[in-house]
């Protein structure tokens, strides 16, 4: 065999993410050394494995797509080779194809993965991260071990394991009079202007909220990405409404936001594990199971400050 399971893992990567750029930037590795392990293989096999279109990427050939499978079939059984190594001896071994909804990445996916790596030095942490429908669908394709999430809409078929719960705050810029405020209700809110983070489950938990307590929303912006929301907060443009809690409380250009308890009972966002429930659990996910439970709770999330009912008022130098 004149080909390497590298090249092979490279061809699996650049087929799913449809561009060798995009498979750059997934699995962290040079866009030449992707281009070179492709052609290496297309010579070794004598066939043409992508069609190469100016601007629009890559797709793959008939060749290519029989291929894919059976190159994706390879790499599983290579894993299984590990694994079972793994099960017979007391080492914790393999690589975890890890899942993380994009709103909380930035604050738990670092100290996840490196306190699990430094734990176990056999393992390489593999991370994907998505929003929650793609996270489940590629837990669906065996594309992802197990995935860290929220509990909104997980499907039958799915299991859950809670960790953590986040219960909604108000966040508004330093200098709103708001800021004043140790707490603040839904009915009050109505007044002031509201940015909605505009991703689909997070709209309809944040709109279900506001549904609940029988009071209206004033929005004025719907977007999706959460740096844009606080910066555009932190600059007055109106409030927010949150449930994850980053230590770092300054938007991205500087300017201090103001974290203020929402007054009521109201449902909070759990973060939790999410995997196929008939796929036959390894020895690698169920230690990382054991591990998240160790290290996340209610009382300590990763890359979080305290939660917010606990606090009077949270501000940031």
């Amino acid at each position: 065999m004149r080909f390497t399971l590298r090249q092979l893992e490279y061809f699996i990567a650049t087929a799913e993410a449809g561009s060798i750029t995009l498979a750059s930037d997934r699995i962290r590795v040079s866009q030449p050394s992707i281009s070179t392990a492709i052609s290496q293989l297309e010579i070794e096999l004598n066939t043409q494995l992508f069609l190469r279109r100016h601007a629009q990427g890559l797709s793959l050939t008939p060749a290519g797509q029989k291929l894919l499978l059976q190159a994706k079939a390879v790499i599983e059984q290579v894993q299984n080779l590990y694994t079972a190594a793994s099960e017979a001896t007391d080492q914790i071994r393999g690589t975890l194809s890890l899942g993380c909804l994009l709103t909380f990445a930035p604050m738990l996916l670092p100290e996840v993965s490196q306190s699990f790596k430094a734990a176990y030095h056999g393992v390489t942490v593999r991370p994907t991260v998505a929003d929650h429908r793609t996270l489940l669908t590629r837990l669906e394709r065996a594309e992802l071990d197990i995935a860290l999430s929220y509990d909104l809409s997980v499907p039958e078929g799915f299991e859950f394991t809670p960790l953590a719960e986040l219960p909604p705050y108000v966040q508004v810029a330093e200098t709103d009079p708001l800021a004043e405020r140790s707490a603040i209700s839904l009915a009050e809110l109505e007044e002031h202007e509201f940015i909605l983070l505009d991703l689909p489950l997070s709209r309809d938990y944040f709109l279900g909220l506001f549904a609940a307590a029988g009071a209206n929303p004033n929005i004025v912006a719907q977007i999706q990405h959460q740096e844009v929301i606080r910066t555009m907060v932190a600059s007055r443009y109106g409030y927010t409404l949150a449930n994850v809690r980053p230590k770092n409380k300054a938007a991205l250009d500087g300017r201090r936001l103001v974290s203020l308890r929402l007054s009521g009972e109201h449902k909070p966002m759990r973060i939790g594990l999410i995997r196929v429930s008939q796929q036959v659990s390894t020895r690698l996910v169920r230690t990382f199971e054991e591990h998240c439970s160790n290290l996340i709770s209610d009382n300590y999330v990763p890359g979080m400050e305290a939660p917010i009912l606990n606090l009077r008022r949270t501000s940031q130098s």
